[in-house]
């Protein structure tokens, strides 16, 4: 269920649904999302390479985003919280979230880590309320 970097779950969702859910679940835990990048359509666009369905979410929680912002100024170079829909070849999808404990963790401030620890109890919510989906 956790990669090395991300919180994952495979549902039995379709791939359009699965966007939908997240998305709202992103909503409920206070995260709008802020790009979408469609990576097959980009791939086919601009290298003309065939790939699976997949999509690129930059999720943002504009509190969490101000606190880390105040906090250490460059940490927009980890922002916004990326979130990735994909379709297996089974037909499901695939969901996975950054854990903003890892991408946090190669900033050496613990003041960034109440704002880190937040960020992962409300995206492991997302997750677990795709578990059942």
């Amino acid at each position: 269920m956790t990669t090395e970097y991300g919180l994952r779950v495979t549902t039995n969702l379709s791939y359009a649904e699965a966007i939908e859910k997240v998305t709202a679940a992103l909503k409920t835990e206070g995260f709008g999302v802020l790009t979408e990048i469609d990576v097959k359509t980009t791939l086919k666009k601009k290298i003309d390479a065939e790939f699976r369905r997949y999509v690129i979410l930059g999720a943002c929680n504009p509190n969490l985003a101000h606190q880390a912002l105040q906090n250490e100024l460059e940490i927009g170079l980890l922002l916004p919280c990326n979130v990735i829909v994909y379709e297996t070849d089974d037909g499901q999808a695939t969901i996975s979230i950054v854990d903003p404990l890892v991408m946090l963790g190669v900033v050496d401030s613990p003041s960034l880590k109440a704002v880190a620890d937040e960020a992962y109890a409300r995206l492991s919510r997302v997750r677990d309320s795709l578990t059942t989906a």
